[in-house]
């Protein structure tokens, strides 16, 4: 694996850990700006809503830059979102530093999606797309409680500043490390781009994507009063449970990212499968604190299972447009990241406890496991269809360019360099290569 794409992972754990730092910093962040919990709350809100419209947006202005200046520009306006966020002297500055932030999170996940899968082959788009959301993984186990201790020792705005650091770090990373990728011969054009819209399989892909997502955190968004009003746990134990989710993630991560490349919907369905009977679980026995306590480890070892899939997934049927493929699935994990919470929120309001937000969550992981085997009845085997991909007809070697996943970094070893690929290995099936890794 190239080491830019480890760079790449680096990156995300700083926006990982700023996306999910603010569930630990919601009070102090209340009493120092004098506004209500839930206002505050409205901030992790906006996060969510701006990575949703940022991610497709982001991706069409950026269409015909330079990748890795992209990338800069990016990873700057990030830093500068979260300094911007810990001098904020008002509710309305945080407000919009936030959503600045996430603008430029949701261009960074979608530009650097497609930059790794550019610089691995077609059999490795998987354990890229892994080592990029274990930046994610890891956030949720070292980021995220270490944001909560500084905001409680050092107050809220530390952590923002701690995040600006990393983003820092990430910059320079980005700078000297992210090959060149060249621009391509002919322009990338947005209208042949977005006939990805046309396929059936891309819908579905969101549809799956946005209900694994939301089922889990549908459940996982109320743990904490789950642990401590239906499990009798103390407030003491909440950031150890959350890390342990976290370490779950990592674990899921690193086995999903190893098999999904050969067996993508053997992941898909056996992970979603799997979160859906932890979710029935810690529904059932939601009173029992060793039962709360390993099912948390599971859930997020399950959930975190199946992302490589659903990343690779996206990019298998909209491989000839990568970056509005990565776009496309950051926006649908971030719907699914709304609307579970809003679900979870919905069922609670409804006087049905917290533990009805795991059979809330059950029930979206259902759904999502029926359009999984939907796309399978169809034909979802990974192949782009003929009128995304542009191939009818005979096959023909596809010119090397930057939006073709497959393109060799120009810094990148033989071991590592991608093939030329051709419209007929395009189509094959995505279980047809072994090995895959």
């Amino acid at each position: 694996m190239p080491l830019a794409v480890y760079i790449l992972g680096l990156s995300v754990f700083a926006l990982g850990t700023s996306e999910f730092m603010l569930s630990g910093l919601l009070p102090p962040i209340a009493d120092d700006m004098h506004v209500s919990i839930p206002q505050a709350g409205l901030l992790i809100s906006a996060f969510a809503i701006g990575m949703v419209i940022g991610a497709p947006l982001l991706a069409v202005a950026t269409l015909r830059l330079p990748r890795r200046t992209t990338l800069i520009a990016l990873i700057s306006v990030f830093g500068l979102g979260q300094i911007a966020g810990a001098l904020a002297p008002t509710y309305e500055v945080l407000f919009v530093s936030r959503v600045v932030s996430a603008l430029a999170c949701a261009g960074f996940w979608a530009v650097g999606a497609a930059v790794a899968i550019a610089m691995v082959p077609v059999t490795s788009r998987a354990r890229a797309m892994a080592v990029m959301i274990g930046g994610l993984s890891i956030a949720n186990v070292l980021g995220v409680p270490l944001g909560a201790f500084l905001g409680e020792s050092f107050g809220w705005r530390s952590a923002f500043w701690a995040v600006g650091a990393a983003s820092a770090v990430a910059l320079v990373g980005v700078a000297t490390r992210i090959p060149r990728i060249p621009l391509p011969d002919e322009k990338p054009q947005l209208k042949r781009e977005v006939t990805i819209y046309r396929d059936r399989q891309v819908w579905l892909s969101i549809v799956i994507t946005a209900l694994a997502a939301g089922g889990v955190f549908c459940a996982f968004s109320y743990l904490a009063p789950l642990l401590t009003d239906v499990a009798g746990l103390s407030s003491g134990w909440v950031p150890w449970v959350l890390a342990l989710f976290g370490v779950g993630a990592v674990i899921g991560t690193t086995i999903g990212g190893r098999v999904a490349d050969a067996h993508l919907f053997g992941v898909l369905l056996s992970g979603i499968t799997a979160s859906t009977v932890f979710l029935v679980a810690l529904a059932l026995f939601a009173s029992n604190q060793v039962a709360v306590i390993v099912l948390a480890f599971l859930l997020g070892l399950s959930a975190f299972y199946t992302a490589p899939a659903l990343n690779a997934r996206m990019f298998n049927i909209a491989g000839v447009a990568p970056t509005l493929a990565g776009a496309t699935t950051t926006a649908a994990f971030n719907l699914g990241n709304t609307s579970g919470p809003w679900l979870g929120g919905t069922v609670i309001d409804a006087d049905f406890g917290f533990q009805a937000t795991a059979w809330a969550g059950a029930a979206m992981m259902l759904v999502g496991l029926a359009a999984v085997v939907v796309s399978m009845r169809l034909g979802g085997n990974g192949t782009p269809s003929r009128r995304v991909a542009g191939a009818p007809g005979k096959a023909k070697p596809t010119r090397p360019t930057e939006l073709t996943p497959a393109t060799p970094s120009t810094s990148a070893t033989p071991s590592t360099s991608a093939p030329l690929i051709t419209a007929a290995e395009q189509a094959a099936p995505s279980g047809a290569a072994a090995p895959r890794q």
